[in-house]
Parts: C-alpha cells; sequence; structure tokens
C-alpha cells in the first residue's frame, strides 16, 4: 500500500506541474473571466438602455385646469408605481383637432387625450388605444377623485429578523452553491478525460502501467487534477471575492448559511471533492474504453447528461427538506454532495454530513476500484503480449 500511495503522489506530481506550469493554464484561468467581463459590459448596456424613456407619450388637449388635474394625478401614480409604469403626458395646442395633430409629420405624440376629466377622448391608431387605454382610464379617474380620494397611510412595525425572509436566502444560498459546484465539477472533471485520451493515443498510459500499479495510475492523475481544480477554484474564488468588496464594501445583506460561513465552506470544498472524485473517476473509466477522441465524446455524452438530471433532482430536493425526494437524494452518491451542500445552508446539524461523507467516500472507492478493472481489461486486450509481459513482470 505505502508504495502505491508513493508511485500515486509521483503520477499526480508529474500531471500537476505538467498542468499547471503550462502556458496555457494562465489561458484556462482567464477563460472564465472573459464572460463575466462581457457580461458586465453588457449589463451596462442594458441598464443604459433600459435607463432611456421608451415609454409612449400621450398629448393632453384640455383646458389648463382639466390638464393640471390630469398632471397631479399623474405625478400621484407615479409616485407609489415607479417611473416606467405609465405612459407620459405632454400638453398639446386645444387646437386644431387631434386628428389633425396627429397626421403633421413633426408630432411627437401617439395619442391625444381630448374633452374633460369626466369624459376623455382618446385618439389615435387601434393598436396605439388598445396599449393605451387602461392607463388614460386610469389617470382620468384618479384626477376626477383627487379631492374625494385619498391614500391611506400604513402604520409601519419593523422587526430586526424575520426568519421566514431568512429562510427564503439560505435557500437561495444552497440553491447558489449547487449551482456553482455543478458547473465546476463538469467545467474540471471533463480535463481528465482529455489528458487521459492524450497520453493513451502518445502512448504514455501503457508506458506507465509498465512502471506502476494501474492503482497508482489513477489516484495519481485524479489527486493531480483535483490539486489543479483547487488551483483554480483559489483564483477564481479570489478574483470574485475582491470584486465583491470592490462593488459592495463588505457589505452584504444576505444571511450566514445554518452552519455558519467557515463550516460551510469547508463542507462546499469537501463536497466539491467528492462531486469532482465521483465524476472524474466515471471520466477515467470511460477513457479507459476509449480509444479515439471521437469515441470519448460519444461515451461522454451519456455521462453527462446523466450528471445534469442528477444535478436536477438535486435541486428539486432543495425545497422539500425532509421529503421522500430530499432524503433520496442525500442517498444517492452522485447526488449526495449537491443535495447535502443545500443542507448545510438550511440545518445547522453536523452529523448527516460526517455520513455523507464517509458514504461517498467508500462509493469513491468502489468507482475507483471499477475503473481500475477496466482500465487493466483495457490494456491487457489492447497492449499485445508485449505489453502484457511487462504488466505481469512489473506487477509480480
Amino acid at each position: 500500500m505505502r508504495e502505491m500511495l508513493r508511485a500515486a503522489l509521483v503520477i499526480a506530481r508529474r500531471d500537476f506541474t505538467a498542468v499547471v506550469l503550462s502556458r496555457t493554464f494562465i489561458l484556462f484561468l482567464l477563460g472564465p473571466l472573459l464572460p463575466i467581463l462581457i457580461g458586465m459590459a453588457l449589463g451596462g448596456l442594458g441598464e443604459k438602455i433600459a435607463s432611456t424613456d421608451l415609454r409612449p407619450l400621450v398629448g393632453i388637449a384640455m383646458p389648463a385646469g382639466e390638464a393640471a388635474k390630469l398632471e397631479r394625478a399623474h405625478a400621484r401614480l407615479t409616485e407609489r408605481m415607479g417611473d416606467q409604469a405609465l405612459v407620459r403626458l405632454r400638453r398639446v395646442p386645444l387646437t386644431p383637432a387631434p386628428r389633425e395633430q396627429l397626421a403633421r409629420p413633426d408630432s411627437a405624440v401617439v395619442a391625444i387625450l381630448s374633452g374633460s376629466v369626466a369624459h376623455p377622448i382618446l385618439t389615435g391608431k387601434a393598436e396605439d388605444l388598445d396599449k393605451l387605454q387602461g392607463d388614460m382610464s386610469l389617470i382620468a379617474s384618479a384626477a376626477q377623485a383627487e379631492h374625494t380620494l385619498r391614500l391611506v397611510q400604513v402604520e409601519r412595525q419593523e422587526v430586526a429578523k424575520s426568519l421566514g425572509a431568512q429562510a427564503q436566502a439560505r435557500l437561495l444560498i444552497g440553491r447558489m452553491a449547487q449551482v456553482v459546484m455543478f458547473f465546476l465539477t463538469i467545467l474540471l472533471a471533463g480535463m481528465i478525460l482529455s489528458n487521459l485520451v492524450e497520453e493513451k493515443t502518445n502512448k504514455i498510459i501503457e508506458i506507465l502501467a509498465a512502471a506502476v500499479p494501474i492503482d497508482a495510475i489513477f489516484l495519481g492523475k485524479l489527486m493531480a487534477m483535483l490539486a489543479m481544480s483547487f488551483v483554480g477554484i483559489a483564483f477564481w474564488g479570489g478574483t470574485a471575492f475582491a470584486i465583491f468588496l470592490a462593488l459592495h464594501g463588505g457589505e452584504s445583506s444576505l444571511p450566514a448559511p445554518a452552519v455558519g460561513w467557515p463550516i460551510f465552506l469547508i463542507l462546499a470544498t469537501l463536497y466539491f471533492a467528492m462531486a469532482y472524485t465521483l465524476l472524474g473517476s466515471l471520466f477515467l473509466g470511460i477513457g479507459a474504453q476509449a480509444a479515439t477522441v471521437r469515441e470519448v465524446q460519444t461515451l461522454n455524452m451519456p455521462v453527462t447528461m446523466g450528471q445534469m438530471l442528477i444535478f436536477f433532482f438535486a435541486s428539486y430536493a432543495v425545497d422539500h427538506m425532509g421529503s421522500p425526494a430530499e432524503v433520496a437524494a442525500t442517498i444517492f452518491p452522485f447526488s449526495s454532495p449537491f443535495a447535502m451542500i443545500a443542507r448545510a445552508a438550511q440545518s445547522d446539524a453536523l452529523w448527516p454530513h460526517v455520513l455523507a461523507l464517509l458514504w461517498q467516500a467508500a462509493f469513491v472507492a468502489l468507482i475507483i476500484r471499477v475503473g481500475v478493472l477496466l482500465f487493466r481489461r483495457h490494456v491487457m486486450q489492447s497492449g499485445g503480449s508485449w505489453w502484457k509481459r511487462l504488466f505481469r513482470n512489473t506487477t509480480g
């Protein structure tokens, strides 16, 4: 066992340095930041577009007193409903008739309200009238009730804590943790597969199999890629934290998860390691059976789709704490990491996490063992008698 672990560490150190010290690894680290920067730029552009007042403009062709009533009513309503809730109003001359004003090339209004507050007449195209009639009816009703209708003042009673709001916020934390952990797992576990296929194509795997036990190759590659993943997560997490501090100054209204932030982050790290190792072990088993990149893509698709279904199952179980679906999601090994991190956000009990981690670790060992057997069978069948003799001499 000691020799096998020593060999696994040698393989892990070799793979880790080959990936992390390569020039392309910098691009790998910076890759996820590019969509964030693009999203921020597009978000600023969208906010600028949204801030542009695109509400339809309605002309008011009424005497000054009537028009003033409509304007005051419009101001009261927009104060409560928001600036973008209602149409804009602009006074227009009483003459010529609304039809003639709308027909002018320099007309800036889409419709004209004439008549009186008690009996308003809206002139415009049929499709515009369908959109504006309700707003103008509301404004005219508020203007007519200006002196008889008063807004009821609601008394405020503030509380320091709302358990309902806290539960909803913790549910949000659990969902966010699930999504982040899932995408990191899918993104990073796939690198194991590409690395294995590359080394199989170059016959490096066969050379390693002749030098060290197959178990050491598996464990070494898993440990190397897991360590590389933690390097990437540390970089991305540190960048995200720096951006958060720059934007919010360290102040956040988001409450702490039920187990507290330190324990929650520790559990998130452990559950990511379990999810990554489970999926990575499957990918290693797949890579052992695939001889070409095309075969890898063919075999990889069912596993990825199955993992997505498992994630949706775990996501459904988030807001059904204690239900049979949630219990099943915590027991099934591939959904257990995602379901348990959501549980950590909502419940402060720690003993279920100890059991879940032990169960997941046992299943990781089983999956690795199955992958080792598959890989050993593939090497023995495809390597020829020369590789068989090398393998048998190496393993005794």
